[in-house]
């Protein structure tokens, strides 16, 4: 399995995680009830370490897709290299790093984090050119 093909797998492991990760925090705060409820009006807002939990995965979902379609591409074309395996792993390792930092509350870290996901899918991008 190629270094691509295997941060896809851990980054699908990783989004598996912070959705259970946003939903205890959920729970915690709104309650069970609301949980196993229709949710048919939207529960309080979520604050503190819950809120920034659910906020990572929201945040995560965002990118995820993006990496998929250009790992599958790079995959597809047969244009892996070593510009495209560090790609891959910049993006996987930075939003592994990105969930506790974000958690924790820790500014322009966060960011930094963030930023580095971006450039790993930048990388896997410029190899599709």
């Amino acid at each position: 399995m190629s270094i691509e093909m295997r941060m896809l797998v851990w980054s699908v492991a990783l989004g598996l995680v912070q959705i259970a990760l946003a939903a205890a925090g959920s729970m915690t705060q709104r309650g069970l009830g609301w949980a196993a409820g229709p949710r048919d009006q939207p529960g309080p807002p979520l604050t503190g370490v819950p809120g920034r939990l659910d906020r990572a995965r929201a945040n995560f979902l965002e990118t995820f897709p993006f990496f998929v379609a250009l790992v599958l591409a790079v995959l597809a074309l047969s244009r892996q290299n070593a510009h495209t395996a560090l790609g891959a792993q910049l993006y996987f390792w930075a939003r592994l790093v990105y969930v506790p930092v974000y958690a924790a509350g820790i500014p322009y870290v966060r960011t930094l984090v963030w930023a580095v996901s971006i450039v790993g899918l930048i990388l896997l991008l410029a190899a599709l050119f």
